[in-house]
């Protein structure tokens, strides 16, 4: 059979018979990923990248392989080389299409020289045989298939007027087509093998339009009826409704990066939903991001904004996306239609809320594998929401400002960062030119004439008199003991189980203890009475871990907080006289006496600086109320830590355009952690560990778990008490999950205190 009569094949043949022709996958594939990229002006490219990037699957060799005569083919540098060997401005697709299967590598010129197939042919990089190593032989394959190439290119996402400063802008550029062309190959290959017994392709239903005109009137009516049944004071309701005005009012602004500075308790979280809503009124945008550095906080966030949104749309209108949700990438089965609609909706956000984490976000912006990245073009013409802003590492603000930077500046896309304590990011500003094309200077969205913050005093903080004087816990508990109603918060959990055991003798039933090593389902039980002994009057006293400090809404008389970073003290101010009931609230800074004070090195460099400025404030306490304190600490901070010079690693990566290693680099949390299931509630406990026993892990079992699950460090080696949990037992992935375990001795988990494990290490601070 000659070249112009035989039919070349992409994949094998599906379960219901159905031929995987190679012309018509590149030709739906370049389609798709050309409508993906239309959102940002990269059509042409992302058609040009789609019909080469599978160019050597028309080799003999590769067409062996789907016969299972033959394995270790390389299918894609072909592609890559006729990209970039015949094409003015083919660097982007040629870099793409390289990745498709392997993930994007270098974008330095020895790499790119190294992608001539002649070189490959002889010395491949990774041990692999070319399909075909004559070029010419697939192009006339694929011309034989009725394909033709593609004319030149008039431009490309990438800004070839700086092709000598390709840094953060130039690699999320390649980020975006490549997520593109990923996007719609997984798609395409996913219809194929999907296909009905009529052997048609059988595509996933699209995830739900935003329409954010009906969303923004559902989110108006649930804000007033919330406002009609608020217990909070006058004052706390007016300050709210002042804060959702200047939202609405600065949505009609152009887009672009934003702040949203605001004390706590003041509403922010619907504030900015509907800013986000109202934004993507006036410029047509298309979808919303809500990112949040802790899952304590996404969960309270999701079934708020379920109640608003479920009656009135979908139930996939808001799609919450983390390692918990039972929503990512695993092989993973299902039996739950919505469980699995879910799963598919997380592979590439097509939902139009995405509730996701900051390590989800964050370092898919970095990433350089297929799964990861095949969400991003999906940011293009949206409005991403950072609450808690203040929680980004400090090693990686600067490439983090650059790439938002670019996304603002050439995918239109929206960018607030929210906070009741804003870092000073705007004066690193010289240091993030020096890795895009436009300068982070963000507009605040809260007018300085609203003055919300002296509005909002509704607290007194007393300030340690004597720096060098250390709280010692017998000293604290009788302290706390004089206080019906009163919070502790520290630093570290063998803090927090210290003070608790010298409390607990005292009166166990209005004693409580909070921390991460209770999973969700405990802490929701906890709160739960907490806040009925705070309505009702009863002593409570509460010792708590930092978890508390960010978006719970708890209400205590009185306060005490460990020495620590001065936004952290601010957030614990906020669960201080938090409805403005009292006339003040008392919040107490201590130090206790123990020889490590602090979870990390850059928490105690924080807190160092709160040290500092006690010190040059000795005379005039810091005013936590005052927006400018903050500036200040956060300058101070940079000063010290000088983000510009940190993790030398990543920034040598970046500059050589490695992405591989930016990847690798690239980490909100640099130690690896992993989901264990604890046994709080036995019956549950057991019944999740025989079904995932019997069945494997499943969608279904993650998120039946999830509620009885909490993070640990990665062992370094096995523990006798962790058990691995396995793949689903009907794929055909063999062994165990990555990153899920089992706490196999019952009698580690406290019901007060949550999991005490022997090996502390394994505890996150």
């Amino acid at each position: 059979m000659n070249d112009k009569s035989k039919k070349y094949l992409s994949h094998s043949t599906s379960r219901s018979g159905r031929a995987g022709n190679l012309d018509e996958h590149l030709q739906s594939v370049a389609r798709r990923a050309a409508e993906f990229a239309e959102s940002f002006r990269a059509s042409e490219e992302a058609h040009l990248a789609g019909l080469f990037h599978d160019l050597g699957k028309y080799g003999d060799l590769f067409q062996r392989r789907l016969e299972g005569k033959e394995r270790g083919i390389d299918h894609w540098s072909a592609g890559a080389w006729t990209a970039l060997s015949l094409y003015q401005y083919g660097i982007a697709s040629a870099l793409t299409i390289q990745g498709h299967h392997i993930g994007l590598q270098k974008a330095d010129k020895d790499s790119l020289k190294e992608l001539d197939l002649s070189a490959i042919a002889t010395n491949h990089p990774l041990g692999l045989r070319l399909s075909e190593p004559d070029l010419e032989i697939l192009k006339k394959r694929l011309k034989y298939d009725g394909i033709d190439f593609p004319k030149q290119l008039d431009q490309s996402i990438l800004d070839y007027r700086n092709r000598g400063n390709m840094l953060a802008s130039a690699m999320l550029d390649v980020r975006m087509l490549y997520s593109a062309l990923v996007d719609a190959d997984f798609i395409e290959t996913e219809a194929h093998f999907n296909a009905n017994l009529d052997k048609n392709k059988y595509y996933r239903k699209c995830g739900p339009e935003l329409e954010p005109d009906h969303a923004f009137s559902v989110v108006n009516s649930y804000i007033d009826a919330l406002a009609k049944k608020s217990t909070a004071s006058i004052a706390v309701n007016k300050l709210r409704n002042d804060l959702l005005t200047a939202c609405l009012e600065a949505a009609e602004h152009p887009q672009g990066a934003f702040t949203l500075t605001a004390p706590t308790g003041s509403g922010k979280t619907l504030s900015m939903l509907a800013f986000a809503l109202r934004h993507a009124v006036v410029h047509n945008l298309r979808r919303i991001v809500i990112v949040i550095p802790f899952l304590s906080i996404i969960e309270q966030t999701v079934k708020e904004y379920r109640k608003i949104f479920d009656n009135q749309f979908a139930k996939d209108f808001v799609l919450e996306h983390h390692s918990l949700s039972g929503a990512h990438g695993e092989p993973l089965q299902y039996k739950d239609e919505g469980i699995y609609r879910s799963g598919l909706l997380a592979e590439n956000w097509d939902a139009p809320i995405v509730v996701t984490t900051s390590v989800q976000m964050l370092e898919s912006l970095f990433a350089n594998r297929p799964s990861a990245c095949r969400k991003l073009h999906r940011l293009a013409n949206s409005i991403i929401l950072f609450d808690e802003v203040q929680t980004i590492p400090t090693q990686i603000t600067i490439p983090t400002l650059a790439t938002l930077s670019r996304l603002t500046e050439r995918y239109g896309s929206t960018v607030v960062f929210a906070t009741a304590t804003q870092p000073a990011f705007s004066h690193l500003d010289t240091a993030v030119l020096e890795y895009c094309h436009k300068s982070w200077q963000p507009e605040e969205i809260v007018p300085q004439k609203l003055n919300l913050f002296s509005r909002s005093r509704r607290t007194r903080i007393q300030w340690p008199d004597d720096l060098k004087h250390k709280t010692s816990w017998n000293e604290l508990s009788n302290q706390l003991n004089q206080h019906q109603q009163v919070l502790c918060i520290v630093n570290l959990k063998r803090h927090a189980h210290q003070l608790y055991d010298l409390l607990v003798t005292d009166d166990a039933d209005s004693l409580f203890h909070l921390s991460t090593n209770m999973c969700p389902a405990h802490r929701e039980v906890t709160m739960q009475e907490i806040r009925s002994r705070l309505n009702e009057g009863k002593p409570c006293r509460l010792i708590s871990t930092q978890c508390i400090e960010a978006g719970v809404d708890v209400d205590f008389p009185v306060v005490y907080r460990a020495l620590a970073p001065m936004d952290a003290i601010a957030q614990a101010a906020g669960r201080c006289n938090r409805n403005g009931l009292a006339e003040k609230g008392i919040v107490t800074v201590f130090e206790p006496e123990d020889k490590r004070l602090y979870p990390s090195g850059a928490y105690e460099q924080a807190a160092s600086v709160t040290r500092l400025i006690l010190k040059q404030e000795s005379e005039h306490h810091p005013d936590i109320n005052d927006p400018e304190l903050f500036t200040r600490f956060y300058r101070e901070l940079y000063s010290f830590s000088d983000p510009q010079n940190m993790n030398k690693e990543l920034q040598n990566a970046i500059k050589g355009m490695d992405f591989e290693d930016v990847a690798k680099r690239y980490k909100v949390i640099n130690k690896p952690t992993i989901n264990v299931l604890v046994p709080y509630d036995i019956d549950i406990y057991k019944r999740l560990q025989s079904e995932v026993e019997q069945t494997g892990l499943t969608r279904e079992w993650i998120a039946k778990a999830r509620p009885y699950t909490i993070g640990l460090y990665r062992p370094g080696k096995h523990e006798n008490y962790l058990d691995r949990v396995p793949l689903h037992r009907q794929s055909s992935y063999d062994g165990f999950a990555d990153d899920w375990y089992i706490y196999i001795e019952k009698e580690h988990y406290d019901s007060k205190m949550g999991l005490i494990t022997p090996n502390e290490d394994l505890l996150i601070a």
